[in-house]
């Protein structure tokens, strides 16, 4: 495969349509001439090549005309979650050591507040709205994009880990130029196709299921502020969209928002993972949407193994794509046959198409790669003809709504809650969300179930905070004082639903 990094990709397209917002229309060059001058703002800011720029923004042009004028100046995309608060928010700016930081307008009013005063010290450049801000580059003169080689590194990605801390996930430029290609052949995307876009960007589902299969393919991007149920179909007749990126909670909301038949709508394929047996199915029978169900995550290049337009197999994430090889393994790393279930392990058939590390964190690297596979903590199986089959976590997080959630984090931060003795924070099933938040609370004195919830949401932003509170007398714990998830994950009895 010929190696073609994002200003490629942007050069190749000349003025056919790539970016439809509510305000405008943008061509494959017209995001090129904004993106060389950002690289070129960059560069009046002292950026260089290997620099890291912290993005925290919302769903607008401007944030790929940013993420790519980045690549353009050589540096590296810190692309952070923009819901970040305090504690969380710091340590990820600190810890990626970002020299400069874009925002936008709203988080300029939501999160700059929470910056410690040392961080208030770095450059900052802000997105005040679109048409503002892609003006304001007119002021720079366009600059040649920076040759940029297949192994560089092209973002960070924060995911969270069972340590509580998150870990920078390093992807290399190959590694985004592989899943473009990846995701074209799979789903038989052309310059015909337009993928409705509403995941926040900051993840690596939108960056490169869509942005990067558009990008190969030269289709267009109808770009939204966010999810909505209500609204997801008349986007989808307003914009002409051909198709769309999930994850399985989307798709879950989806299905009991419109409990009827809608297929008045060009929507011919849905790509993410997590969708359950019964809302895969629901999708296609009442919508007429193709679902394309994946395995993946950020370390091993958005998606390792999916269902192509070719070869489906219904509750299934498909068969594994050509450049990289899976394994299910048992605690031994002993690979098992079909139809036993172990742990899920990977490692690239070709150069720097999976991660190339956790920043600054070597150790946690060569942990999660020992015995030279990438160790995913996922619990899957292959069958007889090798699709594979996902079956839950070996790791502790909570995946809520598409979001990781590192338990531990949480809990830290409870402890230090007047009034709370102990505390555990489980996820239990939930047929929308995939899993809702528990927190499990020993409480010296009297303690009402919404203060632990107000509590946390000064540290932490809303998906990471606790549906459901309850009071016990005492957390189970192993003899190594390790808290006995399991026991904790009911609903009967005291458990307090803040929703109700």
């Amino acid at each position: 495969m010929t190696f073609r990094t994002i200003p490629d990709l942007l050069a190749a397209h000349g003025e056919a349509p790539f970016l439809l917002t509510d305000d405008a229309r943008y061509s494959f060059a017209g995001i090129d001439d904004r993106a060389r001058r950002f690289a070129a703002l960059l560069r009046r800011h002292g950026i260089r090549r290997g620099d890291h720029v912290a993005l925290l923004a919302g769903n607008h042009a401007g944030y790929l005309v940013a993420w790519f004028g980045t690549m353009m100046a050589g540096a590296v995309l810190v692309a952070l979650n923009n819901q970040l608060i305090a504690d969380g928010l710091c340590y990820s700016i600190r810890q990626s050591t970002s020299r400069l930081i874009v925002a936008d307008r709203v988080w300029m009013e939501q999160g700059y507040p929470h910056l410690a005063d040392d961080l208030r010290s770095l450059p900052l450049i802000v997105i005040e709205d679109d048409a503002a801000f892609l003006a304001s580059l007119d002021a720079h003169a366009p600059i040649a994009p920076i040759v940029i080689a297949a192994d560089d590194i092209a973002t960070i990605l924060y995911t969270s880990g069972t340590t509580g801390l998150p870990k920078g996930v390093m992807n290399s430029h190959a590694a985004y130029a592989a899943t473009g290609a990846q995701t074209v052949r799979l789903l038989d995307l052309t310059t015909v196709d337009r993928i409705l876009l509403f995941l926040p960007l900051f993840h690596v589902n939108p960056q490169m299921f869509a942005v990067m299969g558009a990008l190969t393919v030269g289709a267009s991007i109808a770009l939204r502020p966010r999810f909505s149920a209500a609204t997801f179909f008349s986007d989808a007749r307003r914009f002409a969209a051909t198709g769309c990126t999930y994850v399985g909670t989307i798709l879950a909301i989806l299905a009991a928002r419109h409990p009827g038949i809608e297929r008045d709508h060009s929507l011919r394929f849905g790509f993410g993972g997590g969708a359950p047996d019964e809302v895969w199915r629901a999708v296609e029978e009442r919508f007429g949407i193709a679902v394309h169900e994946a395995y993946g995550m950020t370390e091993l290049g958005g998606w390792t193994s999916a269902n192509s337009v070719s070869d489906r197999r219904f509750g299934t994430a498909g068969k594994v794509r050509d450049d990289i090889e899976v394994k299910v393994v048992d605690p031994c790393d002993r690979e098992l046959g079909p139809g036993e279930k172990g742990e899920i392990v990977a490692r690239p058939r070709a150069p720097g198409v999976i991660l190339a590390g956790y920043w600054d964190k070597p150790d946690t690297f060569a942990e999660a790669t020992r015995n030279l596979w990438f160790h995913s903590g996922d619990i899957g199986s292959f069958d007889e003809d090798g699709y594979l089959r996902f079956h839950g976590r070996l790791k502790e997080l909570i995946r809520r709504g598409g979001e990781m959630v590192s338990p531990i984090e949480v809990e830290t931060r409870l402890r230090a809650m007047p009034g709370v003795g102990d505390c555990a924070i489980v996820g239990v099933p939930d047929p929308v969300m995939d899993e809702e938040i528990k927190a499990v609370v020993v409480a010296d004195g009297a303690i009402e179930a919404s203060a632990v919830r107000d509590f946390l949401a000064q540290h932490f932003p809303a998906y990471m905070l606790p549906r459901y509170v309850e009071f016990v007398a005492e957390i189970p714990k192993t003899e190594t004082q390790k808290v006995r998830r399991n026991q904790l994950t009911g609903l009967a009895g005291a458990v307090v639903d803040l929703r109700a």
